[in-house]
């Protein structure tokens, strides 16, 4: 696997784990309000053949409460 890819899914699967984490009873939701977003803001760009060819994440429905 190339290392981008190994990156990627290797955040994602943190961000996975965090995720069952989160739904356990005693899980310290300060670990997961910090930890969450520092993932995420750590994800890399997808790796090439991710997303179908000419996707645009841009693209799609207004989402509710947003600009039209």
């Amino acid at each position: 696997m190339c290392p981008p890819c190994e990156d990627f899914t290797r955040t994602v699967g943190m961000l996975a784990d965090l995720a069952l984490y989160a739904h356990t009873d005693d899980a310290d939701e300060d670990f997961i309000g910090i930890v969450g977003p520092c993932l995420a803001a750590s994800l890399p760009d997808p790796p090439p053949g991710f997303f179908p060819p000419g996707y645009d994440p841009n693209d799609g429905p207004a989402y509710p409460g947003g600009d039209s």
